[in-house]
């Protein structure tokens, strides 16, 4: 595709009007959803396996898919712009490749793989987290199959980190109990589930192109094939319990509070995930995240919330956010086990 909007056919629009997501009624799927609809202009198809039980968002169009099934899904994305892969941990190791090849014989130019959370360049931070090359070989995928892609680098989800328990962030709002990584001042970026959700509206609302070579507006074409970065706040585990007590109007007193270090946290939950106990996992993940002299979490320096026109939040408006989804959280922890 020539990259200026002049250039292109007969019919042509400049815009992304048709998207579809995997995983429309998740935590960050439902967010993207409901920031896309907000702007009123795109129509939001989920993709969802029939009996699916996950409630979506009002104004989302449905498309049922076996993923057995490659034609289903094909179906699903012919027309398609624009394809939203949002998926848990949980989800069979080969849903995403299925998905993408998919979407590559439907003819979706763009895909956000799954994948919302630390800077693609940290290559040993993501080494570490066993996240980076996963996340690595769903990108050349889309690339190699000719398409381009577009993927989030946040940080932890704020609100949801926060509410999900000590092996996050260390909170355990039902005992009042928090679990400090080393002397709980090293920073980390982070981002709430609003604010990835807007960041991804605000991007998917620009022009595809260019209008002609003289145009300089920001446009989608701007982030192809790289890292939109965004952050809400970055923070330390201590800010994290000022901001928690304001909230709850707790003081130290009411909480249990204990302390581990980092990089002693980060091999005990390694050697959790390699035996298969993926009980270690978020330990692992969050703990290397903290690491004492982790100071390339920090996105400060890539954050492009001012090109995206995105709004400075209240850490305690968000912090309380978190505290409500303690039990929706533990709900869904239980529906699975069940």
């Amino acid at each position: 595709m020539s990259k200026y909007a002049k250039n292109q056919s007969v019919g042509f629009k400049n815009d992304i009007e048709k998207v579809a997501i995997v995983g429309a009624g998740g935590t960050i799927g439902s967010h993207i959803s409901n920031a896309l609809l907000a702007t009123g202009r795109h129509t939001v198809t989920a993709l969802s396996r029939e009996g699916s039980g996950n409630k979506l968002p009002e104004g989302v169009r449905v498309a049922f898919v076996d993923y057995d099934d490659e034609a289903t899904i094909v179906a699903a994305l012919k027309g398609q712009q624009f394809l939203i892969i949002t998926m848990a941990p949980t989800a069979p190791r080969d849903t995403h490749s299925k998905l993408v090849q998919a979407a590559a014989k439907a003819g979706v130019p763009y895909i956000m793989p799954n994948g919302y959370g630390a800077d693609i360049d940290n290559i040993q931070l993501g080494e570490d987290t066993l996240l980076g090359p996963i996340a690595k070989a769903n990108r050349d995928e889309i690339e190699r199959l000719g398409m381009q892609w577009i993927t989030v680098c946040c940080g932890f989800w704020y609100d949801y980190s926060l509410a999900g328990g000590d092996a996050r962030f260390g909170f355990d709002f039902d005992k009042r109990t928090l679990t400090i990584y080393d002397d709980g001042n090293t920073k980390t970026s982070t981002s709430t589930l609003s604010q990835v959700g807007r960041a991804v509206a605000k991007v998917l609302s620009l022009n595809e192109l260019p209008e002609d070579e003289n145009d300089k507006s920001l446009t989608l074409s701007t982030f192809l094939n790289k890292g939109v970065y965004l952050k809400s706040f970055v923070i330390s585990q201590n800010d994290m319990f000022e901001s928690v007590k304001r909230v709850t109007g707790t003081t130290d007193a009411d909480w249990t509070i204990s302390h581990e270090e980092s990089k002693k946290r980060y091999e005990g939950g390694l050697a959790q995930v390699k035996v298969g106990n993926m009980a270690g996992f978020s330990k692992m993940l969050y703990a290397r995240a903290f690491y004492p002299d982790a100071s390339s979490n920090d996105l400060s320096a890539k954050a492009q919330n001012e090109l995206l026109g995105l709004p400075d939040e209240s850490l305690d408006e968000s912090t309380k956010v978190g505290i409500d989804l303690v039990k929706e959280l533990q709900l869904r922890v239980e529906r699975m086990a069940a």
